[in-house]
C-alpha cells in the first residue's frame, strides 16, 4: 500500500516526473537513484503457475490454479467509483492468432493521491477496505467510521510526505505508461488489444475499467494485477472488486476471463531485476563488498498465520530466484530480506527494514544497495520512505556507501514478459460462474475467534468513547 499512510522521518524536496528530483526514473527510462561515499553514482510461464480461471459450475467462485494460493473470498470489497477511466485501445482488434475476438487486458494497481487534497479521501479509501483492516464480523459496521478516524488522523502527516516528492503520487502516470508500453509489445507479437487501468484506491477506480470493459465489448479479458507477488491485501482486494461486480452482471458471468495471479516466478522478471542491481552493483568502488537489502512492503503477520496469505512464502521464493540468477552471472554478494511500512500496534511480517539497517550498521556494513522487490513503479515508498527515511537511518547507523536499485517501470525486459504472460493466458480464460463464497471466519477455532471479539470491543470502546477522537471525528464532520 502506498507508505502515505506513515509519517515520515525524512525531509527534502524531491521532483518527480520531469520534475526536479533526486529520485528520478521515467517508465522509459531507468537512472541511478543515489549514492553517498566513495560510490560513483548511483520466458515463459513455470509449469507450476498457471493463469486463474472462472468456472463455469452455476457458483460465485474465483477459481485459482496456484498451488499455495487458498480460496478466502469471504469479504465484501467496497471502492468509491469516478468519472474517470484510462483505457488505451484501437480502432481495429486484429491479430493473426486471435481471429474475429476483442481482447482486452486489465491491468490492476493500488492507486495514489495525485495531489495533497486527495490524501485524506485516498486514505479513506483505503482504510475503508475490510482486506486492509480485518475486522470481525460483528465489528465489521465499524469499517467506515474507522476508516474516516484514521485518515483524518493520519492525512498532515501523510500531507508532508507527499508533498517531499512533488505533491502527490507518480503511480497513475507511471502505470499508464507501462500501459501503452504494453499494447506497442503486444502488437509486436502479433495481439492487437485494449488497455484498461484500474486502480483500487483512486482514479481511474477499478468499477470504472471494468464499466469501460463492458461498454466496449470485450469477448476474452486477462487481468494482470501489476504486483509480483500475491497477497490478500493488493492483487486479492482487487481481484474481491472484480468478483462482487461479476457476480451481479450477466455480460461478465459469460465473459472468458484470464487471471494472472502473480508473475515473480517468470524468467523475464527475473532476469530484468538482476539486470538493474548488477548495473548499480557496478557504480560502487568496491561492488563485492555491497550487501544487496531486498525491502519488501510488509503486511500483518495475522494475514500470513490465520487467513492463509502466501506472500511471504512467494517473496523468499523470488529473492532465491533472483540470488540464483546473479549467482549464475558470478556475483555472489551477501543479501538480506526485510519488511517495511507497518502500521500500528500489532505485529507485522519480520524482520523490519528499519530494525536491519541499524543492525547492518552495527556489523561493519559500509556498503549497501536497496532493492525495492514489492514494486514495479516508483510511489511513495520507493521515493520517500526508502530514498529518504531509510536512507538517513542507514547514514547514521554507520552505512558509508548507499544506493537504490530503481523500480522496473517501463524496462523493455520486462514489459516483453508481461506481454508474454498475457499472450499465454489467453487460452487458459474460461467464464464465471456465481458460487458463494466461503467463509473463512468459520474455519477458526472459537477461542481465536472470542479473542477477537474481545479485542475488538476493546478498539471499539477506544476509539468510539475517547474525547479526543469523537471531538477530532465530529469536526471533520462539520
Amino acid at each position: 500500500m502506498e507508505r502515505g499512510v506513515l509519517g515520515s522521518r525524512g525531509a527534502g524536496a524531491v521532483r518527480i516526473l520531469g520534475m526536479e528530483t533526486g529520485a528520478a526514473t521515467s517508465c522509459g527510462k531507468t537512472t541511478s537513484i543515489s549514492f553517498t561515499g566513495s560510490t560513483k553514482h548511483e520466458q515463459n510461464l513455470h509449469e507450476n503457475v498457471k493463469p486463474s480461471q472462472f468456472a463455469t459450475n452455476g457458483s460465485s467462485r474465483l477459481v485459482y490454479r496456484s498451488s499455495v494460493l487458498k480460496n478466502q473470498w469471504n469479504l465484501s470489497a467496497s471502492s468509491s467509483s469516478a468519472n474517470v477511466v484510462t483505457t488505451f485501445d484501437d480502432d481495429k482488434d486484429v491479430s493473426s492468432s486471435v481471429v474475429e475476438e476483442k481482447i482486452g487486458v486489465l491491468l490492476l494497481n493500488l492507486g495514489g493521491p495525485e495531489t495533497l487534497d486527495d490524501v485524506q479521501p485516498f486514505l479513506f479509501n483505503l482504510f475503508a477496505d475490510p482486506d486492509i483492516i480485518r475486522l470481525p464480523r460483528l465489528f465489521r459496521f465499524l469499517q467506515r467510521p474507522l476508516a474516516k478516524l484514521i485518515s483524518t488522523f493520519r492525512a498532515p502527516k501523510s500531507k508532508e510526505g507527499y508533498a517531499s516528492i512533488g505533491g502527490g503520487s507518480p503511480l497513475r502516470k507511471i502505470t499508464d505508461e507501462q500501459a501503452n508500453a504494453l499494447k506497442a509489445a503486444l502488437k509486436k507479437k502479433n495481439l492487437n488489444a485494449n488497455i484498461y487501468v484500474g486502480m483500487r484506491y483512486w482514479y481511474p477506480f477499478t468499477e470504472e475499467a471494468i464499466d469501460q470493459i463492458k461498454k466496449d465489448k470485450i469477448s476474452k479479458l486477462v487481468v494482470l494485477p501489476l504486483y509480483p507477488q500475491y497477497s490478500i491485501s493488493t492483487s486479492g482486494s482487487s481481484i474481491r472488486v472484480l468478483q462482487n461486480i461479476v457476480k451481479e452482471d450477466s455480460y461478465f458471468s459469460g465473459l472468458p476471463i484470464s487471471i494472472i495471479e502473480s508473475w515473480y516466478q517468470r524468467d523475464g522478471y527475473v532476469k530484468s531485476m538482476a539486470d538493474l542491481i548488477e548495473k548499480e552493483l557496478s557504480a560502487f568502488s568496491n561492488p563485492e563488498e555491497v550487501m544487496i537489502f531486498f525491502s519488501a512492503h510488509g503486511v500483518p503477520l495475522t494475514y500470513v498465520e490465520d487467513a492463509g496469505d502466501p506472500y511471504r512464502d512467494q517473496m523468499e521464493d523470488c529473492i532465491s530466484l533472483i540470488m540464483g540468477e546473479l549467482r549464475s552471472r558470478g556475483i555472489l554478494n551477501g543479501h538480506t530480506l526485510a519488511y517495511q511500512s507497518r502500521v500500528g500496534p500489532v505485529q507485522w511480517l519480520k524482520p523490519y527494514t528499519d530494525e536491519v539497517l541499524v543492525e547492518l550498521g552495527k556489523n561493519g556494513v559500509k556498503s549497501l544497495l536497496a532493492v525495492p522487490v514489492s514494486f514495479v513503479s516508483e510511489h511513495i515508498e520507493t521515493l520517500e520512505e526508502i530514498d529518504m527515511e531509510y536512507k538517513e537511518l542507514a547514514l547514521e547507523s554507520g552505512i558509508e556507501n548507499w544506493g537504490r536499485v530503481p523500480a522496473l517501470g517501463c524496462t523493455s525486459t520486462f514489459i516483453s514478459d508481461l506481454a508474454d504472460a498475457v499472450v499465454e493466458a489467453l487460452p487458459s480464460a474460461s467464464a464465471l460462474a456465481t458460487r458463494k463464497p466461503e467463509d473463512t471466519d468459520s474455519n477458526m477455532d472459537l477461542m481465536h475467534y472470542l479473542t477477537k471479539m474481545f479485542f475488538g470491543s476493546i478498539l471499539a470502546f477506544m476509539l468510539l468513547l475517547s474525547p479526543r477522537l469523537v471531538s477530532a471525528f465530529r469536526n471533520t464532520m462539520l
